[in-house]
């Protein structure tokens, strides 16, 4: 009989309830466990968090609304190249240049953009405006924006889950913010069932996913949104035209690593009508749901 007991760890940080469950044996490398996890996820925000004026993320963009170049370390680097190659990926939809969009949406007060301040932001998104040669970043007009928040949950994910790891500890899983990373099966063998989140019911699950080890990320209309004369309005937008995606209302792809699962989500969901297409191509497992409320996919 398996004498492993379950362990939880529960927190906030980057904006979402985060959480830690481990089963063990041994309640010493546990209790370390945690405190790396949530020192780990803390470095991270403190790094590349907007809302933060002291982060690393901030002096980018103090370069960037100056139009100057500025040097990177390799970690961002490392992000920088992923983000890259999502772009093109992509054909230039996924475009970490995009976030300063948010600025014509106020999805809290309800507010939805205008074409005339759509048409002061567009030219200032464009990942082709940034000349990016590892470790240095240009920026070739003033008043950009980089926004890494597409990419750094999930990293966290990822990276939280490789210091359990690494602690000999391979039965349990990492969620921050929804954005799973499983390190190995319940004792006995038996997968985790991680709930796919409801498009339209808050707090309601579509689904349940079996999954023994690797990542599920979910991206989706749901978490900032706004009606308006009975239009719903997603906070995924369209660098190319500053408005909502349109087709698909969600989107979960399970990969080994959280950071591809989101990424692939997300593209899928820019791709509108063309993002189940692009999805059954990619080859890894996925579910989609588009606004009409009809759903697809391999899982």
């Amino acid at each position: 009989m398996n004498s492993a007991v379950p362990r939880r760890h529960q927190w906030t940080a980057m904006g979402s309830p985060c959480e830690i469950q481990l089963f063990t044996e041994d309640f010493g490398p546990v209790d370390e466990a945690f405190v790396a996890a949530v020192a780990e996820v803390e470095r991270l925000e403190q790094l590349y968090s907007r809302y933060r004026p002291a982060s690393f993320l901030s002096e980018i963009n103090r370069a960037a609304a100056n139009g100057e170049s500025i040097a990177v370390d390799a970690e961002t680097a490392l992000l920088l190249d992923y983000a890259d190659t999502c772009f093109r990926e992509s054909g230039g939809l996924f475009d970490i240049s995009s976030g300063i969009l948010r600025r014509a949406w106020a999805f809290k007060s309800g507010r939805m953009a205008s074409e005339k301040d759509l048409a002061v932001l567009l030219p200032l998104v464009g990942w082709v405006k940034v000349e990016w040669r590892s470790p240095e970043l240009r920026f070739l007009i003033a008043g950009m924006e980089l926004d890494l928040g597409g990419v750094v949950k999930e990293y966290a994910v990822d990276r939280v889950a490789a210091l359990l790891v690494e602690r000999g500890l391979v039965s349990g899983f990492v969620n921050l913010g929804g954005d799973v990373r499983v390190i190995g099966p319940r004792p006995g063998g038996e997968p985790w069932r991680v709930g796919i989140r409801h498009h339209r019911v808050q707090e309601g699950v579509a689904g349940l996913i079996a999954i023994e080890r690797g990542a599920l990320a979910s991206s989706g209309d749901y978490e900032r949104c706004i009606v308006v004369d009975g239009v719903h309005y997603g906070h995924i937008l369209n660098p190319k035209t500053g408005w909502p995606v349109r087709e698909l209302a969600a989107v979960s792809v399970i990969a080994e690593l959280c950071l591809v699962a989101g990424s692939a989500a997300t593209i899928a969901m820019l791709k509108d009508n063309g993002g189940p297409g692009w999805l059954d191509r990619l080859g890894l497992p996925h579910r989609w749901t588009s606004t009409s409320g009809t759903s697809g996919g391999t899982i």
